[in-house]
């Protein structure tokens, strides 16, 4: 092995033949691409060297300048997060819905045991949150947006919706495209009110019940499917799904406490018990309508009498209220160090200092909210700096981070394997039960069992047995195996940043395989 690494040395030697010695700031650079995207690529560092880490953060605060075709060409095959929540429900919902209705009607009295022949119908609708996490990877290897990708994570975890949860599945897909990623560095104002209006939040938190228990309990009307099935049934099976949404009605509280729990104030944000209730009858009668494009705000299930929240009397108006709240929540102080606090755990430290966080929710309030300047704040501070390389990977950047290594635009990436790596380490995609997100701290990602399946896929990435790459041409071809990790970007960069112990593991592999997985399994390697 050291016979392999001394010949490639030798190559990158006469490659660099009259060039001058890397500057210092490589190791820097790669702790940067660790940290503002999901680790760099083969030439990556190159080129932030090229034009300096000050301007690079500022290109990936603006990811509207930055060109991204690659990423456009490799999601053209995925149908489903170009769709429309109404096209969902039209071409997947719907159908899977009726065809159930006539099995049972065929059921009925009959015998029901046997095995039961795949779903078309069903696997349709399984393929909705595929073909979400599909794209979810795609664009974490593959894009040049990189702290846009970075973000869309953050802040989807941050309001978190678990796509197990009934319909949600067929409305998560518009939720991260069209409330999360549009505004993950605009303001936090617009991000907020954008995931409170979302139809997949309100069914996800039950707002869609939620109702003035003295009001006139207008029937819930839940959408086209039920609508249909419903045509087909007589008055009695009407009044009694009427009644049982009439037992439904009353006051929610679901979503306003997470509203401002894990949203906004946070546990410790100054709110009480009559806060959340207050809020709770702000958001009464904003309902989904699953037949349109937007929200529906019920009048009838609307509590029209004034509200004291936060100190403030907001006065009932209808669906204005629930602007005002979002206003009031989004401005106040708790607010805006709860959000930085945050942003600082997830970049800077496990326990960032109080001095930063206070630092950054000062700009947070005097830019009203503006995320992309409060990070431009994040990223200069010499707290940021000198925690680069000591923020342990959670297990998307971990396995992200792994595979871009091995980056080749001329490959095709299949997903899948990645996205089971994930499930095996505890961060399924769109699928965290509760919702305050996955942690984002070490704690939760560091136990012996986490590690030894780490270890696992290093050695499946290291060997090349994870069946992840293919040519591209009419018939691809599956590539023999994970590409060599001892490269330029390894030599010039990645190199800097391994502990002595690390090295001579290193040295004393004995295959370009062994090589790779002990790299991927390196402590160094485990932290962003």
């Amino acid at each position: 092995m050291k016979r392999f690494l001394a010949a490639a040395l030798a190559v990158l030697a006469i490659g660099a033949a009259g060039a001058s010695t890397p500057p210092p700031d490589d190791r820097a650079i790669t702790h940067v691409l660790n940290r503002t995207a999901f680790g760099p690529r083969p030439g990556d560092v190159e080129r932030v060297r090229a034009i300096g880490i000050d301007r690079y953060i500022d290109e990936q605060l603006h990811p509207d300048r930055i060109r991204d075709d690659a990423v456009s060409g490799r999601l053209a095959g995925l149908q489903t997060p170009r769709m429309s929540r109404r096209e969902i429900v039209d071409a997947i919902e719907l159908p899977q819905i009726e065809a159930r209705r006539e099995r049972k009607q065929q059921t009925d009295g009959g015998d029901t045991s046997g095995p039961k022949p795949p779903d078309p119908l069903q696997l349709r609708a399984n393929a909705i949150v595929i073909e979400l996490a599909e794209q979810k990877i795609v664009r974490a290897v593959h894009s040049e947006r990189q702290l846009q990708e970075v973000l869309a994570d953050f802040w989807f975890n941050h309001f978190n919706v678990d796509s197990r949860k009934g319909r949600d599945r067929f409305l998560l897909t518009e939720f991260e495209r069209d409330a999360i990623r549009p505004h993950v560095l605009g303001t936090f104002r617009d991000l907020l009110g954008a995931t409170a209006k979302s139809p997949a939040m309100l069914f996800y938190l039950d707002n869609w019940m939620n109702a003035d228990p003295n009001g006139p309990h207008v029937p819930v009307r839940v959408g086209r499917p039920f609508q249909g099935r419903l045509g087909r049934f007589g008055e009695p099976e009407r009044l009694a799904l009427q009644n049982k949404n009439r037992a439904k009605k009353g006051l929610n509280e679901n979503y306003a406490r997470e509203l401002m729990e894990l949203h906004t104030l946070g546990v410790d944000g100054g709110y009480t018990q009559r806060d959340v209730q207050e809020l709770a009858r702000i958001l009464t009668g904003f309902s989904v309508n699953f037949d349109r494009e937007m929200p529906k705000f019920i009048p009838g299930r609307h509590d029209y009498g004034d509200k004291l929240l936060l100190g403030r009397t907001i006065r009932g108006r209808g669906a204005a209220e629930v602007d005002e709240a979002l206003d009031l929540l989004a401005q106040h102080p708790a607010t805006a160090r709860f959000i930085c606090r945050k942003l600082a755990l997830f970049f800077v430290s496990d326990d960032p200092s109080e001095v930063l966080v206070e630092r950054l929710a000062s700009t947070f309030r005097s830019s009203d909210g503006d995320i992309a300047a409060v990070l431009r704040e994040l990223f200069a501070s010499a707290e940021f700096r000198a925690s680069l390389g000591t923020k342990f990977k959670d297990p998307v950047h971990y396995v992200v981070s792994a595979v871009r290594l091995a980056y080749d635009d001329k490959a095709i990436l299949n997903a899948g394997p990645m996205i089971n790596w994930l499930g095996r380490m505890g961060e399924p995609l769109y699928a965290r039960p509760t919702p305050d997100g996955f942690a984002l701290t070490r704690t939760e990602w560091a136990s012996a069992g986490q590690m030894a399946t780490r270890f696992e896929i290093a050695r499946t990435l290291g060997y090349g047995a994870a069946g992840l790459f293919r040519a591209e041409g009419p018939q691809p071809a599956e590539r023999p195996a994970f590409p060599q990790l001892a490269n330029a970007l390894y030599y010039e960069s990645m190199q800097k940043t391994l502990a002595e112990p690390t090295r001579q593991a290193l040295d004393n592999a004995t295959s370009p395989q062994e090589w790779n997985m002990l790299l991927l399994a390196s402590p160094e390697f485990m932290n962003r």
